[in-house]
Protein backbone atom coordinates (compact mmCIF):
# COMPACT_ATOMS: atom_id res chain seq x y z
CA UNK A 1 0.00 0.00 0.00
CA UNK A 2 1.52 3.60 -0.97
CA UNK A 3 0.42 6.08 1.47
CA UNK A 4 3.26 8.43 0.68
CA UNK A 5 4.07 9.89 -2.44
CA UNK A 6 7.43 12.18 -3.25
CA UNK A 7 7.66 14.07 -6.45
CA UNK A 8 10.50 15.60 -8.72
CA UNK A 9 9.03 18.99 -9.88
CA UNK A 10 11.03 19.89 -13.27
CA UNK A 11 9.80 16.93 -16.34
CA UNK A 12 7.69 15.36 -13.42
CA UNK A 13 4.71 17.56 -12.43
CA UNK A 14 5.92 21.00 -14.05
CA UNK A 15 6.68 21.39 -17.10
CA UNK A 16 9.78 23.53 -17.50
CA UNK A 17 12.02 21.91 -20.08
CA UNK A 18 12.03 24.36 -22.86
CA UNK A 19 12.54 26.82 -20.66
CA UNK A 20 15.45 24.49 -19.08
CA UNK A 21 16.44 23.83 -22.64
CA UNK A 22 16.42 27.53 -23.91
CA UNK A 23 17.98 28.79 -21.02
CA UNK A 24 20.88 26.83 -21.42
CA UNK A 25 21.59 26.85 -24.95
CA UNK A 26 21.43 30.80 -24.77
CA UNK A 27 24.40 30.84 -21.71
CA UNK A 28 26.38 28.53 -23.58
CA UNK A 29 26.31 29.60 -26.83
CA UNK A 30 29.90 29.63 -27.95
CA UNK A 31 31.42 28.61 -24.78
CA UNK A 32 30.95 24.90 -25.28
CA UNK A 33 33.87 22.34 -27.01
CA UNK A 34 31.24 22.12 -29.72
CA UNK A 35 28.24 23.79 -30.37
CA UNK A 36 25.61 23.12 -28.13
CA UNK A 37 22.30 20.97 -29.31
CA UNK A 38 18.58 19.80 -27.23
CA UNK A 39 19.62 16.47 -27.85
CA UNK A 40 22.93 17.36 -25.82
CA UNK A 41 21.24 18.76 -22.72
CA UNK A 42 18.50 16.25 -22.52
CA UNK A 43 19.98 13.44 -21.08
CA UNK A 44 21.80 15.47 -18.58
CA UNK A 45 18.45 17.45 -17.22
CA UNK A 46 17.87 16.47 -13.86
CA UNK A 47 20.96 16.55 -12.17
CA UNK A 48 22.27 19.64 -10.52
CA UNK A 49 22.89 22.74 -12.30
CA UNK A 50 26.43 22.73 -11.18
CA UNK A 51 27.26 19.32 -12.72
CA UNK A 52 25.43 19.96 -15.77
CA UNK A 53 27.36 22.91 -16.54
CA UNK A 54 30.42 21.32 -15.69
CA UNK A 55 30.05 18.54 -18.36
CA UNK A 56 28.96 20.47 -20.79
CA UNK A 57 32.04 23.18 -20.48
CA UNK A 58 34.73 21.29 -19.06
CA UNK A 59 35.12 23.92 -16.33
CA UNK A 60 35.66 23.21 -12.64
CA UNK A 61 34.44 26.89 -11.81
CA UNK A 62 30.86 27.44 -13.37
CA UNK A 63 29.54 29.98 -11.19
CA UNK A 64 29.44 32.48 -13.34
CA UNK A 65 27.39 30.45 -15.89
CA UNK A 66 25.39 29.62 -13.11
CA UNK A 67 24.73 32.91 -12.05
CA UNK A 68 23.50 33.92 -15.91
CA UNK A 69 21.41 30.47 -16.38
CA UNK A 70 19.30 31.85 -13.08
CA UNK A 71 18.91 35.63 -14.21
CA UNK A 72 17.97 34.68 -17.96
CA UNK A 73 15.36 32.08 -16.69
CA UNK A 74 13.51 33.65 -14.17
CA UNK A 75 13.35 36.26 -16.73
CA UNK A 76 11.22 33.76 -19.21
CA UNK A 77 10.00 31.89 -16.14
CA UNK A 78 6.30 32.78 -15.77
CA UNK A 79 5.42 32.79 -19.38
CA UNK A 80 7.28 29.44 -20.46
CA UNK A 81 6.28 26.83 -17.45
CA UNK A 82 3.03 24.86 -16.50
CA UNK A 83 2.15 22.25 -15.24
CA UNK A 84 1.84 18.57 -17.00
CA UNK A 85 -1.99 17.73 -17.55
CA UNK A 86 -4.26 16.11 -14.21
CA UNK A 87 -0.98 17.15 -12.41
CA UNK A 88 -3.40 19.61 -10.19
CA UNK A 89 -6.54 17.50 -9.92
CA UNK A 90 -4.65 13.96 -9.13
CA UNK A 91 -2.14 16.08 -6.65
CA UNK A 92 -5.65 17.87 -4.90
CA UNK A 93 -7.45 13.86 -5.06
CA UNK A 94 -4.46 12.48 -3.72
CA UNK A 95 -4.04 14.65 -0.72
CA UNK A 96 -8.10 15.16 0.40
CA UNK A 97 -7.29 11.01 0.28
CA UNK A 98 -4.86 11.31 3.14
CA UNK A 99 -1.47 10.36 1.15
CA UNK A 100 1.39 12.63 2.40
CA UNK A 101 3.02 14.81 -0.49
CA UNK A 102 6.15 15.95 -1.08
CA UNK A 103 9.12 17.30 -3.48
CA UNK A 104 12.45 16.03 -3.65
CA UNK A 105 14.06 18.33 -6.64
CA UNK A 106 17.54 19.41 -7.64
CA UNK A 107 16.05 23.09 -7.71
CA UNK A 108 17.05 25.74 -5.46
CA UNK A 109 14.52 26.80 -2.90
CA UNK A 110 13.42 29.85 -4.18
CA UNK A 111 12.61 28.56 -7.27
CA UNK A 112 10.80 26.03 -6.18
CA UNK A 113 8.76 28.05 -3.88
CA UNK A 114 7.85 30.30 -6.97
CA UNK A 115 6.71 27.38 -9.16
CA UNK A 116 4.85 26.11 -6.76
CA UNK A 117 3.51 28.98 -5.36
CA UNK A 118 2.39 29.93 -9.16
CA UNK A 119 -0.23 26.74 -9.56
CA UNK A 120 -1.31 26.54 -5.41
CA UNK A 121 0.26 23.42 -5.41
CA UNK A 122 2.44 24.46 -2.26
CA UNK A 123 -0.41 23.74 0.60
CA UNK A 124 -0.72 20.16 -0.45
CA UNK A 125 2.99 19.25 -0.16
CA UNK A 126 3.87 18.72 3.66
CA UNK A 127 7.86 18.50 2.91
CA UNK A 128 9.76 20.27 0.19
CA UNK A 129 13.28 19.15 -0.24
CA UNK A 130 15.31 21.34 -2.38
CA UNK A 131 19.38 21.28 -3.22
CA UNK A 132 19.74 23.97 -0.91
CA UNK A 133 18.64 21.34 1.96
CA UNK A 134 20.88 18.51 1.40
CA UNK A 135 24.84 17.96 1.10
CA UNK A 136 24.39 15.33 -1.35
CA UNK A 137 21.56 16.12 -4.10
CA UNK A 138 19.91 12.95 -5.94
CA UNK A 139 20.87 10.12 -6.89
CA UNK A 140 21.97 10.20 -3.53
CA UNK A 141 19.19 8.66 -0.87
CA UNK A 142 19.62 11.58 1.68
CA UNK A 143 17.10 14.10 -0.52
CA UNK A 144 14.39 11.34 -0.71
CA UNK A 145 15.23 10.25 3.30
CA UNK A 146 15.10 13.67 3.99
CA UNK A 147 11.34 13.91 2.94
CA UNK A 148 10.55 10.58 4.47
CA UNK A 149 11.77 11.94 7.89
CA UNK A 150 9.83 15.15 7.61
CA UNK A 151 6.55 13.68 6.77
CA UNK A 152 6.81 10.46 9.35
CA UNK A 153 6.81 8.36 6.55
CA UNK A 154 7.64 4.17 6.30
CA UNK A 155 10.28 3.95 3.02
CA UNK A 156 8.29 0.70 2.58
CA UNK A 157 4.94 2.75 1.87
CA UNK A 158 6.97 5.14 0.35
CA UNK A 159 6.56 6.41 -4.15
CA UNK A 160 9.04 8.63 -5.50
CA UNK A 161 7.94 10.15 -9.31
CA UNK A 162 10.37 11.45 -11.62
CA UNK A 163 11.21 11.51 -15.07
CA UNK A 164 15.18 10.69 -14.70
CA UNK A 165 17.48 8.39 -13.76
CA UNK A 166 18.40 10.61 -10.85
CA UNK A 167 15.33 10.25 -9.42
CA UNK A 168 14.74 6.21 -10.08
CA UNK A 169 18.18 6.04 -8.39
CA UNK A 170 18.01 7.98 -5.23
CA UNK A 171 14.14 6.05 -4.41
CA UNK A 172 16.23 2.89 -5.01
CA UNK A 173 18.99 3.96 -2.95
CA UNK A 174 16.44 5.13 -0.22
CA UNK A 175 14.82 1.91 -0.10
CA UNK A 176 11.15 3.40 -1.58
CA UNK A 177 9.26 2.21 -4.31
CA UNK A 178 9.96 4.44 -7.62
CA UNK A 179 7.58 5.14 -10.46
CA UNK A 180 8.58 7.13 -14.30
CA UNK A 181 6.83 9.39 -16.26
CA UNK A 182 6.45 7.73 -19.52
CA UNK A 183 6.37 11.82 -20.51
CA UNK A 184 9.91 12.82 -19.91
CA UNK A 185 12.09 13.76 -22.29
CA UNK A 186 14.29 10.65 -21.66
CA UNK A 187 12.16 8.19 -23.32
CA UNK A 188 10.22 6.25 -21.46
CA UNK A 189 12.33 3.20 -22.25
CA UNK A 190 15.48 4.85 -21.33
CA UNK A 191 13.91 5.25 -17.93
CA UNK A 192 12.62 1.88 -17.70
CA UNK A 193 16.60 0.55 -18.09
CA UNK A 194 16.80 1.99 -14.80
CA UNK A 195 14.27 -0.82 -13.56
CA UNK A 196 11.47 1.63 -11.67
CA UNK A 197 9.00 -0.35 -9.87
CA UNK A 198 5.80 1.34 -11.74
CA UNK A 199 5.82 3.58 -15.06
CA UNK A 200 3.14 6.50 -15.09
CA UNK A 201 1.68 7.07 -18.91
CA UNK A 202 -0.64 9.75 -17.11
CA UNK A 203 -0.85 11.53 -13.82
CA UNK A 204 -4.43 9.44 -12.79
CA UNK A 205 -2.35 6.87 -13.58
CA UNK A 206 -1.35 7.14 -9.29
CA UNK A 207 -5.25 7.04 -8.43
CA UNK A 208 -4.96 3.29 -9.51
CA UNK A 209 -1.29 3.03 -7.69
CA UNK A 210 -2.65 4.21 -4.20
CA UNK A 211 -6.26 2.50 -5.16
CA UNK A 212 -5.00 -0.99 -6.22
CA UNK A 213 -1.05 -0.79 -5.94
CA UNK A 214 -1.17 -1.55 -9.96
CA UNK A 215 -0.90 1.04 -12.44
CA UNK A 216 -3.80 1.73 -14.78
CA UNK A 217 -3.89 -0.76 -17.88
Amino acid sequence: MINTILFDLDGTIIDTNELIITSFLHVLKGKTPQPLTREMIIPHMGGTMENQFQTFTGLADVTALVGDYRSYSMLHHDRMVKPFPNVLEVVKTLHEQGIKLGVVTTKIRPNTIRVLEMFDLISYMGSIITVDDVEHPKPHAEPVLKAIQELNADPAHTLMVGDSSFDILAAQAAGVQSAGVAWSLKGEETLRGYNPDFMLKDMTDLLDLVAHGTEAK
